[in-house]
């Protein structure tokens, strides 16, 4: 196992700064970003609300989509998702216009389009639609010049929605949690960018992957992420994500965990995160 020093941080790597991004002086097109990882419970949604409040704290305008049927976005940011328009509204073209269903939450900067369980009869109504890959895309288009990023919280499978949230996408963010059998299914789910670059969106970029749920005390966690950044190198992420109980217990309160806990360190750590994206993709 490499030696870590004072200088380099929980990925092995010599300590980048990352400054505070510049303010913008407009807003939009969108860059449009899938959080996907077919495994559940490796931080998808944790992530997708907390670069979110990140990247508004930082003067981005962010648009949310919650596109899992749990609807766990929508509550982790306090927002309602019944008895409202939904995104599954929206796909099945029961609503035309984005703007009927997005949702202010109360992190400025950061709206939602939210869901709720009917999203999980999306893919048996869609299945004999005309290009049934492409209507999430169609979807954001209509409001990717109001904002600066559109985040995609993807369901646990590698089914016709995600398809759909890849093809819309310009980039995937995989959250990984430091565990052996999350590190299983990212070849599988590499393999599924690659078709879909391939077949249905060539301009679809691996941005990264995000090293999650990172207990330092453990040889496991430290081992599984050695083995990530051996792999794919500067793929992934110098931003490590920590294991603390704050980060659950602010999605109980419905908050981004910088509103519930500002001091915690993940707080940092999603801030953090949100600056190295920012100058990522400003060097690519």
């Amino acid at each position: 196992m490499a030696k870590r020093t004072s200088n380099t941080g929980p990925t092995g790597r010599p300590l980048r700064f990352y400054p505070v991004p510049k303010k913008l002086e407009r807003h939009g097109p969108a860059r449009i970003i899938a959080m996907c990882n077919q495994k559940g419970g490796v931080g998808k949604t944790t992530t997708t609300i907390n670069l979110g409040a990140a990247l508004a704290r930082y003067g981005r305008r962010v648009l949310a989509v919650d596109f899992d049927p749990q609807g766990a976005l929508s509550a982790g940011l306090g927002v309602p998702a019944h008895d409202v328009v939904t995104i599954y509204d929206l796909m099945l073209g029961h609503v035309k216009d984005p703007h009927d269903a997005i949702q202010q939450t109360e992190t400025a900067g950061l709206d939602v389009i939210p869901a709720n369980i009917d999203l999980s009869a999306a893919e048996v109504h869609l299945i004999s639609e005309v290009a049934r890959e492409q209507i999430l895309a169609g979807v954001l288009r209509k409001v990717r010049d109001e904002y600066d990023v559109n985040l995609i919280d993807c369901q646990p499978s590698l089914g016709l929605l995600t398809v759909n949230a890849l093809t819309a996408s310009h980039g995937v963010l995989i959250p990984l949690a430091c565990e052996y059998f999350a590190l299983r299914g990212v070849a599988l789910l590499i393999e599924t960018v690659d078709k879909v670059r391939d077949r249905l969106n060539p301009s679809l970029e691996l941005d990264g992957i995000i090293a999650t749920m990172f207990d330092p005390r453990t040889l496991h966690a430290r081992e599984v992420l050695e083995r990530v950044v051996h792999t794919f190198d500067e793929k992934v992420f110098d931003t490590v994500i920590g294991r603390t109980v704050k980060l659950p217990d602010a999605s109980v309160a419905a908050k981004p965990i910088l509103d519930y806990a500002p001091d915690n360190a993940a707080s940092e750590a999603y801030l953090q995160l949100a600056r190295e994206l920012v100058m990522r993709e400003t060097v690519a």
